[in-house]
């Protein structure tokens, strides 16, 4: 009979640690709700910037964007993804830190490769290719 309060103290225990486990796994309404209204924001802006031609350089508005982009990729991982450094005992965050080096690897090594062919393409051929139909 003396097991019987042990077992339960142990079973009131791993409930108690599951919960607190799970707190931070799923959000909230209200934390939903501010990813929504600062998503909407963030896509509202850029797209006010293009139709209202705020402003005369077609590069700074495309620079722009693109910081409204990275903005809102961080505001979809923490308030729907939930990805911080504490979930999963930080595996989400380097899985995240991994994809970014690769996709950035593939990135410039694609760009790098696209510059070197056109910079290095002989004159004869570019004449061949242009008469092509």
């Amino acid at each position: 009979m003396s097991a019987h309060p042990e077992a339960a103290g142990q079973h009131a225990h791993a409930a108690h640690h599951d919960d607190h486990h799970d707190e931070g796994a799923h959000g909230s309404l209200k934390g939903y709700l501010i990813g929504f209204g600062l998503s909407v924001v963030l896509t509202a802006i850029p797209f006010w910037l293009v139709m209202g031609e705020v402003l005369e350089s077609s590069v700074a508005t495309a620079l722009l964007i693109m910081g409204f982009a990275v903005v809102q990729i961080v505001v979809h991982m923490f308030f729907f993804l939930h990805m911080n450094s504490q979930s999963e005992e930080g595996w989400n965050m380097l899985a995240l830190i991994f994809t970014l080096v690769v996709v950035g690897i593939t990135i410039a090594g694609s760009l790098w490769v696209m510059y070197h062919l056109n910079a290095n393409m002989m004159p004869q051929m570019l004449h061949d290719m242009r008469s092509v139909p």
